[in-house]
């Protein structure tokens, strides 16, 4: 695994008045580049020749690296290209969909900035539960086979999926039907099959809170932007009648299309800023320094106002990208013009002012 001291010597050699940041050209890569340029920092986008009129559109990314696939990434002569440019990688979750969490913590010898040690508590979902657990979080039942479930469950497949795949059930013939169904649909794999995690369907409203952790800033958590999800095709069921949905038996997914931005009801904001503080707690305590930069906890919250946390991600979400210029919650803390892509930019230009830039990055 690379160690901090592997870090910090390629970091040695930075010229830290020239930083660079770097993504990878999808997922949440608009929202960090912005934030970027706003903070005056140079950008290096790699990206699929496919997607690279993105950035003629929107000319965020002052340098273009047009590579035939992701995992590219893990070259030493990318990564030595990357060291020139003095580049700081910012994880979002095609990393983690492309890229396996072995080749993210030992093979990418480019500064990320957050905690690889924390990759793998979100990349398996018991120990994301479990870190959940551990921070008091409340969290819905799951079980271990198909054999177990005796209430609604939903299928989740392992990793950053966007909701590709996902499906209902109540029943292990029912999950046994439907598994079948995705596979023929070629949604999921029979590998995929063998390792989905089996979550209690909490009947509810879906809300993601995003956060951020600011470790130059004594660990503090700041809750920068709420969104809910736009999910095919379970969001367009409800245009299909019943009489409808049960003739054609529509088995359907939730794939993520978009999101909407959302503002909670306040009386309910002081208890999503004690879990974003109670997860990070713990964080620290299972992989020190805990959280570093964005996060996001996806819960669901019912008609008797109990919030269900059922997955986090340590990493900027793509349901930030709402929040670009216009988010309440980062314009109540930090007025006009703060969103989750500006406000990474802005910790990484205070690190290198302060020199704590390896406190920062791993």
């Amino acid at each position: 695994m690379i160690e901090a001291q592997d870090v910090q010597r390629v970091v040695d050699k930075y010229d830290l008045s020239k930083i660079a940041v770097c993504t990878l050209g999808s997922h949440s890569s608009l929202n960090i580049f912005k934030g970027a340029k706003d903070e005056g920092i140079r950008t290096v986008c790699i990206c699929k020749e496919k997607d690279a009129i993105m950035y003629q559109k929107y000319p965020v990314a002052d340098e273009l690296i047009i590579v035939n696939d992701f995992t590219e990434l893990l070259s030493e002569n990318l990564q030595e290209r990357l060291r020139r440019l003095n580049a700081i990688l910012i994880p979002h979750g095609s990393f983690t969909a492309y890229l396996s969490t072995e080749q993210l913590t030992c093979s990418l010898k480019v500064p990320m900035m957050g905690n690889r040690k924390l990759l793998h508590w979100e990349a398996n979902r018991k120990s994301q539960e479990e870190w959940l657990r551990q921070a008091g979080l409340l969290l819905p039942a799951t079980f271990k086979s198909p054999d177990d479930i005796d209430r609604l469950v939903i299928a989740k497949l392992q990793g950053a999926k966007g909701g590709r795949g996902y499906f209902l059930a109540n029943s292990a013939k029912e999950f046994n039907k439907k598994a079948d169904e995705m596979i023929k649909r070629g949604l999921i794999t029979r590998q995929d099959v063998e390792t989905v995690h089996l979550q209690e369907y909490v009947l509810g409203v879906n809300v993601y809170p995003s956060y951020f952790s600011s470790t130059i800033d004594n660990g503090d958590v700041e809750l920068l932007s709420m969104d809910r999800r736009y999910e095919t095709a379970v969001d367009s069921i409800g245009k299909i009648p019943a009489s409808e949905q049960l003739e054609i038996n529509i088995n359907p997914t939730y794939t993520v299309v978009g999101n909407f931005p959302l503002v909670l009801r306040e009386s309910l904001l002081p208890e999503v800023m004690r879990m974003g503080e109670a997860v990070h707690k713990k964080a620290v305590e299972l992989a020190p320094p805990g959280i570093i930069g964005p996060f996001c906890l996806e819960t669901v919250i019912t008609d008797d106002l109990k919030i269900y946390t059922f997955e986090i991600s340590a990493r900027i979400v793509a349901g930030t990208n709402i929040g670009i210029g216009t988010s309440p919650y980062a314009y109540l803390r930090y007025g006009e013009n703060m969103y989750m892509g500006r406000r990474i930019a802005l910790e990484i230009k205070n690190a290198v002012k302060q020199k704590q830039l390896q406190n920062i990055i791993a």
